[in-house]
């Protein structure tokens, strides 16, 4: 993954690979650069597992979904939702404790690789301790029922996350429905 989003200049600026899916909250450099950077995941990786697994056929059902996100507090809610993924599939007691994702990173505990912290990340502290401990809050709080659902939905549907104001500019601007 760390290949192919620096190969198409995609920042990845959170992750959770669980058994059913591969959540990524990124930002890709230019149009086509997440579809790209997934179709090289798809050929590079794949085919590597299958040699070294002695298997063929692809590891995925269907094609990627995405959404676009408004920065703020759509950003961080997005993070949280990307983070907790393991702890809602049961896979770990909370999001610190299992370690295939971002969760570590953003709490100070560990330096991953594959990560770039989003410009509006920075704006939950002035300090690299104070935004761990806003991140901690914010995946401890949890998000709300609904809050999880609005996310859920513009992911699988391909809608456009944010304020009124923002899905109605990215509406004018790609001529579709973003809601």
């Amino acid at each position: 993954m760390r290949e192919a989003a620096a190969t198409q200049r995609v920042a990845i600026h959170a992750f959770a690979l669980t058994d059913e899916e591969i959540l990524l909250l990124a930002t890709p450099a230019g149009a086509g650069g997440l579809s790209r950077m997934m179709q090289s995941l798809g050929r590079g990786y794949v085919a590597r597992f299958n040699r070294r697994h002695g298997r063929s056929g692809t590891l995925w059902e269907g094609r990627f979904r995405s959404t676009v996100v408004e920065a703020g507090v759509w950003l961080q809610d997005c993070l949280c939702f990307v983070e907790t993924a393991p702890q809602r599939a049961g896979l770990a007691p909370d999001a610190v404790e299992y370690p295939w994702s971002s969760a570590r990173h953003h709490l100070g505990l560990a330096v991953e690789p594959l990560v770039t912290d989003h410009p509006g990340h920075w704006t939950t502290g002035n300090t690299p301790f104070e935004r761990e401990a806003a991140h901690r809050r914010h995946l401890e709080q949890a998000l709300p029922a609904a809050r999880h659902r609005q996310i859920r939905d513009a992911m699988e549907k391909g809608w456009a996350l944010g304020s009124e104001a923002f899905v109605a500019a990215v509406e004018s601007q790609t001529q579709r429905r973003a809601r």
